[in-house]
């Protein structure tokens, strides 16, 4: 009797030690950050100085770099949309449905800016937030994507990528971060009136000062050790580095891109093609070759060229 007593409570411990024990959690997956409004609203404080408008426990920050002026503006580049932070979301009780391709959105409204409450914490796409980069947030525009942003009473204008969600008061269109918001100047005010349009890779020309109409210049037979490969003539591959609507446009663009490159940049040309003026670089024996090259101008330029031919 006695051993089938043990047996019994032996069995009873068994079956406990089976009910407690902890279950395999199911998996999660990573989400964008929590939505938060980074708006300006009241109250806003403006501090003696000039330092702009902002919401309290908001601001500048206290070592602000000396040289924003020269942070450059984003660079377009194509990438892939983020897995989660495109999904429709619910801020303050009004449902979002963001855009899922990029270059076709243009509006006027209020621009605001972001600064110290959030440098350091999480964006929508994952990112820590970074005033003194070149970014912006948007409650719909696709993540990551870019946008020019121009100050409507001055017309200067920046280029920014859009990777965080907001603002959701006031009506605004776009929250800026600290450093984009100083270079169209509207620290001062808090907000100002400007126009977002988007911008993608293929479109993309950075404004600079009007210059004489440029010339093209010959491919020259003695390339640098780090040019493209050329070939003499016959080949019709090419590096295509932006496309424009305008001769303009397209020859500042070349401009820009030939101080960029150095020696590299003897041998771009401009290209008519589809009632669009597109900036080449080559030509290349083949489209192997091409792709080759494309690491490298990536590198100098911060943005992947595209194969073309014609």
């Amino acid at each position: 009797m006695r051993i089938k007593i043990i047996v019994m409570a032996l069995a009873a411990l068994a079956l406990s030690a089976c009910g407690t024990t902890p279950q395999r959690q199911s998996e999660t997956r990573a989400t964008p950050a929590p939505i938060e409004d980074r708006s300006i609203a009241q109250p806003v404080v403006k501090p003696a100085g000039g330092s702009g408008g902002y919401l309290a426990g908001d601001g500048p920050g206290e070592n602000i770099p000396a040289n924003l002026d020269a942070i450059p503006d984003a660079v377009p580049v194509s990438e892939p949309l983020h897995r989660y932070a495109n999904r429709p979301y619910v801020a303050l009780d009004k449902t979002y449905t963001p855009q899922t391709v990029a270059g076709n959105y243009k509006q006027r409204g209020i621009a605001s800016w972001y600064g110290k409450k959030f440098h350091g914490q999480r964006t929508s796409s994952g990112e820590k937030y970074d005033m003194y980069a070149m970014t912006a947030a948007h409650p719909t525009l696709p993540i990551p994507s870019y946008v020019r942003v121009t100050h409507v009473a001055t017309q200067k204008s920046v280029v920014v990528r859009v990777n965080d969600r907001g603002p959701f008061l006031h009506e605004r269109v776009i929250d800026l971060s600290y450093t984009a918001a100083h270079k169209l100047g509207i620290i001062g005010n808090g907000s100002s009136m400007v126009e977002v349009e988007s911008v993608t890779a293929d479109t993309y020309a950075r404004p600079i000062a009007k210059v004489a109409k440029v010339q093209n210049v010959p491919l020259e037979p003695a390339a640098p050790p780090d040019a493209p490969a050329v070939v003499a003539s016959g080949s019709n591959v090419f590096l295509q580095l932006g496309a424009f609507s305008t001769t303009q446009a397209a020859e500042q663009f070349l401009t820009e891109m030939r101080a960029r490159l150095g020696e590299v940049g003897k041998q771009l040309s401009l290209f008519t093609q589809d009632n669009k003026t597109r900036v080449h670089i080559g030509p290349y024996a083949n489209e192997a070759e091409a792709r080759s090259s494309r690491a490298g101008l990536r590198d100098k330029l911060g943005f992947m060229p595209m194969v073309n031919l014609h």
